[in-house]
């Protein structure tokens, strides 16, 4: 069996070459760690995965400027999000 470290630099060199489920994976990977930078980076890349779970944390913190970030590079679904928490009336 691999360690975490062998698994994770294989998963990189696929990402790298092109691999998109490789790139997913890189993100539930740094999910699981709590790694939101490494997540903020996969999303630089491209992952859309990654978008999607720093759409879910920055949603249930109500964070609306990293909403807006997330949204700036690429992730369309976190404009959304942020669009349906800034028209939510106040009790």
């Amino acid at each position: 069996m691999t360690s975490f470290e062998d698994d994770r630099e294989t998963l990189r060199a696929l990402a790298d070459d092109g691999n998109d489920r490789a790139l997913d994976r890189l993100a539930d990977l740094a999910e699981a760690r709590g790694d939101v930078q490494e997540l903020s980076d996969l999303l630089d890349e491209g992952c859309l995965h990654a978008g999607e779970l720093l759409t879910r944390r920055a949603a249930a913190a109500r964070d609306l400027r990293e909403l807006q970030r997330i949204a700036d590079a690429g992730y369309d679904e976190a404009a959304e999000v942020l669009d349906q928490l800034l028209t939510v009336t106040p009790d």
